[in-house]
């Protein structure tokens, strides 16, 4: 998903040489994850209710290489933690990855945890970690696959994309009309699988 999300947002040659990199990257089975701690991280503050300290402490904690990032990842994250209100009133839900097919492209549908609220609320949440914040291409195009899939990642759920940099969240806009973002993403999908035919040739 994070793959396609990126490239839907580029325009031009941009998309081709997107493709193409992606295709590469497959082919070398690259592609390390350097946040994964940070998600452990704030995971571990929403289930111990702890206020932030797994954050701060895994910045120490990481290698030197990672450290830049991550200092400038956690103030945002922090902030995003406090937006969630009362430590008591918000637990973690478990999520399930899906697998949904695009105008033919098989997109993994892979949201970063779930949460779940006292009154009864559901959110599935995806982070956004680049230090661009998300194009309005990339907020629509996650979220709405998050929400087609809902329930095989978590039944009754809101699909939300967090700007972790920032500590923003970023919702469906009730104006969008499924059915229209749907030939969007088809085309896109299409456009995609094209390209990485061609990068393969």
């Amino acid at each position: 998903m994070l793959g396609f999300t990126r490239y839907v947002a580029r325009t031009g040659p941009a998309k081709a040489t997107f493709v193409g990199g992606l295709r590469k990257a497959r082919e070398r089975r690259s592609g390390f994850n350097p946040h994964g701690q940070l998600v452990k991280a704030l995971k571990a503050d929403i289930a111990f209710r702890t206020g932030g300290s797994h954050l701060t402490a895994v910045v120490g904690q990481v290698k030197p290489r990672w450290r830049p990032l991550y200092e400038a990842v956690t103030a945002g994250a922090a902030d995003y933690l406090h937006s969630l209100g009362e430590p008591r009133e918000v637990e973690l839900a478990q999520t399930r990855d899906a697998l949904g097919v695009v105008g033919g492209l098989a997109v993994k549908i892979n949201p970063h945890f779930g949460l779940r609220y006292a009154d009864g609320r559901r959110e599935a949440v995806r982070l956004h970690f680049d230090e661009l914040p998300p194009a309005g291409e990339v907020v629509t195009a996650t979220l709405h696959l998050m929400r087609r899939h809902m329930d095989a990642i978590l039944p009754g759920a809101e699909p939300v994309l967090v700007d972790l940099r920032r500590g923003v969240t970023h919702r469906l806009d009730p104006a969008t009309r499924p059915a229209d973002v749907e030939r969007w993403l088809a085309g896109e999908a299409a456009a995609f699988s094209t390209m990485w035919a061609t990068a393969a040739a």
